[in-house]
């Protein structure tokens, strides 16, 4: 099974798994989503999914090739070789993880796992655009040892979903050899806190024994009140400037300082590091509870529901853009990803009550009828009369709906 089937056999487990946290929570008088939080994690998850897609038409032929012409071994396709890749890939995953807390340039695209003020399963699917891309080369070393692509890209899948149920509060302390060896929620949670005394430890993924041999292991303190999310919050619901805005935060910081080789140097230094001139290593301070708010803003009703139904029309276009990915032309490829990369804008910026909402939905619906109704025009004409229906009729509904909030609300909208 290749490794977008194991994914996409996943998402149902995700949605189901998510509605049961979401009501054992409730139940226990616990309120452990958001929904801005909740929809902003989706769309972060969506948009790696995507990008994956594209990185592993580069990935998967240099895979092969450094596979084909440079291994040192050649391993069956069979049970052992993907569990021992699964391990191996482990192995490798926990150093690239760890970089990604301890060296700028790759804390700069991990930082999106981290900037949720909530821990709940959706942060799991909350994901870096970049990070994959920028971390792939410290997987060089499993083509040479003879794994062969399918089994290392359903090893990663494998790995990626395993993490999945490790972002709960729910569940607490589990017997001590699990904790011992695996990565497990009460390791996790010390991992997503901001508290200095958590911060970049437990960086282990289906095993937590890595930590514990290389000195980055931290136990969950017992009755100890955690704080989630980053030491600079992000303060917005956009997703394309949650994938950037740590990259520019150090562009910015490099006209500051007086030496070319420190414009260098910040970008493989740790997080906080500044010059002595410019004052020094920025240690993480300890987080004011009394003062501190998590980041929201009020919106209407109506818009809300009008973002969570398109997140929901969304999600059905990836998964479907995923499925029918290798059979679309490269320019359905760019036109579809720009459509839900442009839907993703669009939801974040209605969280955020943006005035540029109401034109670029408008457009995005028809852009969202060429795309649909040309593609099938030209690939399932059986279809098309049937696709072209369904379509105009969801987006006329759509826009009724926009229109008549914006008509009703328009003195508030334009009066912020």
């Amino acid at each position: 099974m290749s490794a977008v089937y194991i994914l996409l056999c996943s998402i149902p487990v995700f949605f189901i798994a998510m509605g049961l946290e979401y009501y054992i929570g409730r139940k226990r008088n616990r309120n452990l989503y958001r929904l801005n939080d909740t929809i902003n994690n989706l769309l972060l998850g969506g948009g790696q999914q995507i990008a994956n897609l594209f990185y592993k038409l580069f990935l998967f032929v240099v895979f092969v090739y450094v596979y084909k012409n440079f291994r040192f071994f050649t391993l069956p396709d069979t049970w052992w070789s993907l569990a021992l890749c699964i391990v191996l890939y482990d192995f490798i995953f926990y150093w690239a993880h760890r970089w990604g807390h301890e060296i700028n340039i790759f804390w700069g695209a991990h930082v999106v796992h981290h900037q949720s003020e909530e821990f709940n399963l959706s942060v799991a699917l909350r994901q870096s655009w970049f990070h994959h891309l920028l971390a792939f080369f410290l997987f060089s070393p499993m083509p040479l040892l003879g794994f062969s692509p399918e089994i290392f890209f359903a090893a990663g899948a494998i790995q990626t979903v395993g993490q999945f149920w490790i972002h709960t509060q729910l569940i607490g302390k589990l017997h001590p050899w699990i904790e011992f060896i695996f990565n497990t929620p009460s390791h996790h949670r010390v991992h997503h806190s901001r508290d200095p005394k958590y911060i970049d430890k437990n960086h282990g993924g289906i095993l937590i024994i890595w930590d514990r041999m290389f000195g980055t292991f931290k136990e969950e303190e017992t009755n100890d009140e955690i704080t989630y999310g980053i030491t600079q919050p992000l303060q917005s619901w956009n997703p394309l400037w949650a994938n950037v805005h740590y990259y520019v935060s150090l562009w910015n910081k490099l006209s500051g300082f007086k030496r070319f080789s420190d414009k260098i140097k910040i970008w493989f230094s740790r997080p906080g590091w500044l010059p002595d001139y410019a004052g020094g290593y920025q240690a993480p301070q300890p987080v004011d509870r009394i003062k501190y708010k998590k980041y929201d803003q009020t919106v209407n009703t109506n818009l809300k529901w009008y973002a969570a139904f398109h997140l929901g029309v969304l999600s059905l276009g990836l998964v479907a853009y995923m499925y029918h990915f290798d059979e679309l032309s490269m320019f359905y490829k760019i036109i579809f990803a720009a459509i839900i990369f442009f839907s993703m804008l669009i939801i974040g910026g209605i969280f955020e009550n943006k005035k540029w909402i109401w034109v670029a939905e408008y457009a995005r619906i028809l852009l969202s009828l060429f795309a649909l109704n040309s593609l099938y025009w030209f690939c399932y004409i059986n279809w098309f009369a049937v696709m072209l229906s369904f379509s105009i009729t969801l987006a006329l509904g759509c826009v009724i709906w926009l229109t008549v909030h914006y008509l009703n609300n328009r003195v508030y909208y334009i009066s912020h």
